[in-house]
């Protein structure tokens, strides 16, 4: 294994990654970077880094990073990968209709190697899509292709969340601290903790806080209403919007600060607008589920039927919308 830091203007860490690769194209790389250089870590996780660690860094999550990458390394082969298996049949892709589906498109299978580049680092995620375009799917996605997936995900839906139970909700309470708590309770940020949270509709977040938010992320740490003690976590951070947030940011609805912590690395789901080759193999997948669903005899779709029959009408029934869930509901 191999350590790089991020020298001077930090361009000289990816050099040496380059040079690395040349020499032992399979050595695990970790970077270490300042919060500063956050993009040039991300940068070099595309070009072939294992995973990045934040100066200044804890010892304990330095060597969990250290162990992962080594694991990393000696498992990593075709033959066992995170796309073992996958083929273009539509009986082995949907035999689990819980899994992300990367369709043919050229936009989605860029995607799918973004993800599988930064699922096993602790990046924050910000995924950004049309509502329906499966922006939880894929994050439950990244967090099974994560080390951190020996615990389940915790998602929280901020559009949900009412500004009274916002503290309580994330950061847990102690018993008295308003009236209707009658114990301790912990918070969604305590739940998650060695695991990954998922803050879905982040952009719904009231400006007014977005502040105690910024707070636990660069902390690390929550404060639980009613109680002064700090409360370390360990998290992975991804969020998810269908709203423009640098748009909102200059219309003051949307602090920068926040938005450069969430966004580390930032993943974008097109619609089926954009990607119109997937339409029949989806339309494949939601056949089967519904098969299951309501218990009827496996059906093979037709292709050629679906394709010539189904597709146009589809299309020009969601022009605008062009998203999974909505060509769900077409098809049940």
């Amino acid at each position: 294994m191999n350590f790089t830091s991020g020298i001077n203007t930090g361009n000289e860490g990816l050099y040496w990654l380059h040079e690395i690769k040349k020499q032992c194209p399979t050595l695990p790389v970790v970077l270490f970077t300042a919060y500063a250089d956050i993009d040039l870590a991300v940068r070099g996780i595309k070009e072939g880094a294992t995973d990045f660690v934040v100066k200044p860094w804890n010892n304990q999550k330095l060597v969990e990073t250290l162990l992962n990458a080594v694991s990393a390394s000696e498992t990593k082969s075709p033959a066992n990968g995170p796309n073992a298996g996958r083929t273009a049949e539509s009986s082995h892709l949907f035999a689990d209709t819980r899994n992300m589906y990367w369709g043919n498109s050229p936009a989605m299978q860029q995607l799918r190697l973004l993800v599988e580049k930064v699922a096993s680092t602790d990046a924050n995620i910000l995924i950004t899509g049309e509502n329906g375009t499966g922006k939880e799917m894929l994050a439950r996605e990244i967090h099974s292709l994560s080390p951190r997936n020996r615990q389940d995900m915790v998602s929280v839906d901020m559009g949900a969340v009412t500004e009274s139970l916002f503290e309580s909700e994330l950061f847990g309470h102690v018993k008295g601290s308003f009236t209707d708590a009658h114990a301790d309770r912990a918070g969604k940020f305590e739940a998650a903790s060695r695991s990954t949270l998922f803050l879905d509709e982040i952009g719904n977040l009231p400006y007014h806080l977005q502040a105690k938010l910024l707070t636990a992320i660069q902390r690390r740490s929550i404060v639980r209403v009613g109680s002064n003690t700090p409360i370390p976590v360990d998290i992975r951070l991804i969020c998810a919007t269908n709203r423009n947030l640098p748009e909102m940011v200059a219309k003051g609805e949307f602090r920068e600060d926040l938005l450069y912590r969430i966004n580390t690395i930032h993943l974008e789901i097109p619609s089926l607008r954009e990607r119109p080759e997937d339409i029949i193999p989806l339309a494949e997948l939601f056949i089967a589920r519904f098969c299951k669903q309501y218990d009827k005899p496996p059906c093979q779709a037709d292709g050629r039927r679906l394709r010539e029959t189904y597709a146009p009408p589809l299309v020009r029934q969601y022009p605008r919308t062009g998203t999974c869930h909505r060509k769900s509901h077409y098809y049940l």
